[in-house]
């Protein structure tokens, strides 16, 4: 459940790991899938803890598979940046503070594309 030497991951890069598991996969996956598609080297309980995790955040979706659940990711890599940009920005009451300073500390390029999106000539979604 760690390097070779005992240590502990962090709990947001074996979460990590889940999710890009799923987003390589591109379809439900079971906690054994999961577990091997990291090459086994997570048990196949602590893969299924990190799964019910993010299930509970809203992260992935589950539907039922034999006796279990298999589990499949809500959003994209995007998708998921962005709620978290959210959820940061909600934590604190003065949302303009917040933005200011994040815009302040973008680069040029950066400030190019925020200023294309908001004008509504961006092309991402």
């Amino acid at each position: 459940m760690g390097d070779t030497h005992g240590e502990r991951r962090p709990a947001g890069e074996l979460e990590a790991g889940v999710l890009a598991a799923l987003w390589a996969a591109g379809r439900p996956l079971t906690p054994g899938r999961v577990q091997e598609a990291l090459g086994g080297a997570l048990a196949r309980t602590t893969v299924t803890t990190i799964l019910t995790r993010l299930y509970e955040k809203g992260t992935v979706s589950r539907e039922r598979s034999g006796r279990g659940f298999a589990y499949l990711p809500t959003e994209d890599a995007s998708g998921l940046t962005a709620r978290r940009m959210h959820a940061e920005l909600a934590k604190d009451e003065d949302r303009g503070a917040v933005l200011s300073r994040f815009v302040s500390q973008l680069g040029d390029e950066d400030e190019r594309l925020l200023r294309s999106l908001l004008d509504g000539d961006g092309r991402h979604s």
